[in-house]
C-alpha cells in the first residue's frame, strides 16, 4: 500500500498579501509593504533627518527617531515628542513602510516635532496583550533614555509628550493613556496628549458602523473579523478588556481623563 501523500500546506488567513497564515499553522510573511506610496528621500527637502535604535533587545524591536535637521540653539526652541505606533491591524506593517515612514517624516517636518515610531511584536505569531506589552516597554525606553541620547536631548522637549496611533494602534496609544495616565512617567516626561486615529476596538455586540459597512470599503467587516481571529488569545472573545475597553472585562477609563485625547473617526 502506497503512503499516503503530503498535503502541501495552504493558504487560511491573507492580510493583504504580507501575511499568510497556512493551513500547518507556519506564517509567511512578505519583504514588500502592503500599501505603497512614493516617499522622496529624506523627504524632498533636506528638512528631518532620522535613525533606527534599538528599545527591545530580546524581542528585536527598533524605534525610528525622527527630528528636523535644523534646530534652533536655545532651549525654549526644542520640540514637542510624538510618540507613534503604526497601523495594521496588530498583523502587519513596519515604521519600514513607505506610507508609516512618510507620514512621519510628514509631522517631524510640518509640526515640526520629535517623533518616535515605535515597532512591536505581531500577530498571529504574538496576539494580544504582546503589542499593548510592547507599547509599555517603548514608554519606558522613553523614561530611561529621554536624558542621556543626546540625539534626543538636544531636541526634545519632553514636558510636551504625545502618544498617538493609527487603526490598531490608536488601540495601543489608548492603553497607553490608561496605564500612564495617572502614574505618568516620572518627573522628567509629561504626558500632555493621546491622539487616536480610527483606534481599532470592537466588542460581541456589532456596531452600526460595521452593520453598514460597504463591501468596497477599504477595512470591511469581514476584514475586521478576520484580524479578530488573528490576534485574540485562545478562548478570548471580542469583549476581550484589550479589544474592547468599554466591554464588561475591561478596567475603567479614569486613568484615560488625565489628559485630553482626540479620537479621530473616519467615514
Amino acid at each position: 500500500m502506497a503512503p499516503p501523500q503530503e498535503t502541501e500546506p495552504y493558504v487560511v488567513e491573507d492580510c493583504r498579501g504580507a501575511m499568510q497564515l497556512m493551513s500547518d499553522g507556519t506564517v509567511r510573511r512578505s519583504g514588500e509593504p502592503a500599501l505603497h506610496v512614493n516617499v522622496p528621500e529624506d523627504d524632498g527637502r533636506g528638512a528631518v533627518e532620522w535613525r533606527d535604535v534599538t528599545y527591545a533587545g530580546e524581542h528585536d524591536l527598533n524605534v525610528r527617531l525622527y527630528r528636523p535637521r535644523h534646530l534652533g540653539a536655545a532651549n525654549d526652541a526644542r520640540l514637542p515628542v510624538v510618540v507613534y505606533f503604526h497601523g495594521g491591524g496588530f498583523c502587519i506593517g513596519s515604521g519600514r513602510w513607505p506610507n508609516f515612514h512618510a507620514w512621519c517624516l510628514r509631522l517631524a517636518a510640518e509640526l515640526p516635532a520629535v517623533v518616535l515610531s515605535f515597532y512591536y511584536r505581531l500577530a498571529p505569531e504574538h496576539r494580544l496583550p504582546a503589542a499593548q506589552e510592547d507599547g509599555a516597554t517603548a514608554m519606558a525606553w522613553l523614561r530611561d533614555h529621554a536624558a542621556h541620547d543626546p540625539w534626543l536631548a538636544d531636541a526634545a522637549d519632553f514636558s510636551r509628550v504625545f502618544v498617538a496611533g493609527d487603526s490598531a494602534d490608536g488601540n495601543i496609544a489608548h492603553h497607553m493613556a490608561v496605564r500612564f495616565g495617572k502614574s505618568g512617567l516620572g518627573p522628567q516626561i509629561r504626558l500632555r496628549g493621546h491622539v487616536l486615529l480610527m483606534p481599532a476596538m470592537a466588542g460581541e455586540a456589532r456596531t452600526r458602523a460595521e452593520l453598514e459597512c460597504l463591501s468596497d470599503a477599504f477595512l470591511t467587516t469581514e476584514m475586521s473579523e478576520k484580524y479578530t481571529r488573528l490576534i485574540l488569545p485562545e478562548g478570548a472573545t471580542k469583549d476581550y478588556s484589550v479589544l474592547n475597553p468599554a466591554g464588561p472585562e475591561a478596567a475603567g477609563l479614569e486613568a484615560v481623563a488625565m489628559a485630553p485625547v482626540l479620537v479621530v473617526a473616519a467615514e
